[in-house]
């Protein structure tokens, strides 16, 4: 029989390195990580994960440093910090740069942790979510520096040999890429994030910043005040007001328990992995609830405005309704729900921007979106106000037709179920993207919908321009053929023709959406995509 303390001194060895690592940085820069207002990595994977569930990989991997006879005299741990752990009881690989070792810069850690928890997600088909702080992947000119020391170089003489630069590289990328086709991956930007650790963040499904902690950009403010062109600090040129607002990240929240929560909450809508279809939630509100309040929501004139956001809480089941990007390319809104306990993707727009017309922002917000939901298999639902297109020299100068027909090609190539319900105004290209008009139309339209090449209103003009030039009263003229062009925009003389499939009741609308969730739960194939996620 072995004795069982044969071993003894390598498991004290181990055991004292596994203290060392949990020290980070060491108590002075942990202090310093709190007195900013955050957590240090291993707060924030308790705070995140279910209770207890964390089992730690390449825990002791650092840089040790040995006395004279070769004993372990203290270990700096690696920056990056991974491994397995449950969300909501479900697997998850869970990534984390450790600002108080070297500010999470790379060259600090050891690359091949980055790569195994990229592959780790890849290879076991789990979630991953990325808690970024720092460079996360970037590099720092300091390596020059200690490289010369690691040489024996002295500081005034010169640097020695075996201190060299190198060729930038990005080892973990292509798992990065793949797992974008076949995972969903969450990045939580904790502090300041630059160069790689920016990119990090941004190839994700879904991303949050934290408002006043968090500023992400290419470069920090010293290197691009260095350069003479301006001169910022980490708010103005990176905050999350910046980037929430031009796409770069989803969302912004105004604490890390609030990050954390809404990483919780995204995955609860998808499959861990592409290889399996989302799941059924809890069956928490009646199916064949109706609202006939709803028949209210839409102002007959149809120069006003309301709030689709009314519309979406009303026919999705309570409470279940996850915004995704609310503050960029605001007059399309996108999110998750649940109808019956199914998790659904939902497409609509916002009267209240652009009056619901697509812009080159918002055409981008749809593609994203819409490959979400083919990726992981999730139906998509559209509540429909799109007058189309935004016009003018803005939108031509931000090439809304290129990224609009993008989008349109976004929406052909999608193969998940989809149910349209035409609110009110479809026209144009842009309306027309409202499904894929080469599949069966699963489609209702409300009474109040409107719909053609384009609108009456603007149309007239263009339309009657030689009548208009040789009339004594263009006004009166204009005001003669729109009376005559409505008097046949009544939605039923498009059901009349069976131009539109189905005018229904408002308020019959979740019903019918629930039915649509629960036809559509067994129509619902597993596997990759048949193209890749365009982050």
């Amino acid at each position: 029989m072995v004795d069982e303390m044969e071993w003894g001194p390598e498991l004290d060895e181990l055991r004292a390195r596994e203290e060392m690592a949990e020290r980070m940085g060491g108590e002075d820069k942990v202090a310093r990580q709190h007195d900013r207002g955050k957590l240090d990595i291993r707060q924030r994977i308790q705070e995140l994960l279910d209770p207890g569930t964390f089992h730690e990989n390449g825990k002791i991997a650092g840089t040790a440093t040995y006395g004279p006879d070769g004993e372990l005299v203290d270990l700096s741990p690696s920056n990056f910090v991974f491994g397995r752990g449950r969300i909501n009881n479900r697997p998850v690989v869970l990534a984390g740069d450790d600002f108080t070792v070297r500010g999470g810069a790379a060259d600090a850690s050891i690359v091949a942790k980055q790569i195994a928890a990229e592959q780790m997600a890849y290879e076991l088909r789990l979630p991953i979510v990325r808690l970024v702080d720092g460079t996360g992947g970037g590099g720092s000119v300091k390596t020059l520096d200690t490289k010369a020391e690691e040489a024996g170089s002295n500081i005034e003489g010169s640097i020695g040999k075996g201190a060299r630069t190198y060729v930038p590289l990005n080892p973990a990328w292509d798992h990065v890429v793949a797992n974008l086709a076949t995972v969903p991956t969450v990045a939580l930007c904790l502090g300041p994030v630059a160069g790689l650790g920016a990119a990090r963040a941004v190839s994700s499904h879904y991303s949050v910043m934290v408002k006043g902690l968090s500023q992400l950009f290419v470069a920090g403010p010293p290197l691009v005040n260095a350069l003479g062109g301006e001169q910022v600090d980490k708010e103005s040129l990176g905050s999350s007001r910046v980037h929430t607002r031009n796409g770069a990240i989803d969302d912004e929240v105004v604490s890390e328990a609030e990050a954390f929560e809404r990483a919780r909450r995204f995955l609860s809508y998808l499959p861990s992995s592409v290889y399996e279809l989302p799941e059924r939630g809890p069956i928490t509100d009646r199916s064949d609830r109706t609202d006939s309040s709803l028949a209210g929501v839409v102002p007959r004139d149809r120069r006003k405005v309301y709030k689709m956001r009314t519309i979406i809480e009303s026919v999705f089941d309570t409470g279940s309704f996850f915004e995704i990007g609310k503050d960029w390319g605001r007059s399309a809104i996108c999110g998750l729900a649940r109808l019956d306990g199914w998790p659904v993707a939902v497409l609509s727009n916002d009267p209240y921007h652009y009056g619901g017309g697509w812009t080159a922002d918002s055409s981008n917000k749809v593609t994203r979106f819409v490959d979400l939901a083919e990726t992981f298999h999730l139906p998509v639902v559209h509540l429909v106000d799109n007058p189309g297109f935004v016009i003018g020299t803005e939108a031509e100068k931000a090439a809304t037709i290129r990224h609009g027909a993008r989008t349109l090609s976004a929406i052909y190539q999608a193969t998940v179920p989809w149910c349209s319900i035409i609110v009110r105004k479809v026209f144009g290209v842009a309306g027309a993207a409202h499904t894929a008009a080469n599949r069966f139309l699963y489609r209702y339209a409300w009474p109040s919908g409107d719909w053609g090449s384009l609108p009456v209103e603007g149309g007239v003009a263009a339309a009657y321009r030689s009548e208009l030039e040789a009339s004594d009263d263009p006004k009166a003229l204009i005001a003669e053929i729109t009376d005559r062009l409505n008097a046949v925009r009544s939605p039923f003389r498009t059901a009349e023709a069976y131009l539109v499939e189905e005018i229904i009741d408002p308020a019959d609308t979740r019903p019918l959406l629930c039915e649509f969730a629960n036809l559509s739960a067994p129509l619902r194939s597993a596997g990759p995509a048949g193209f890749p996620y365009r982050p």
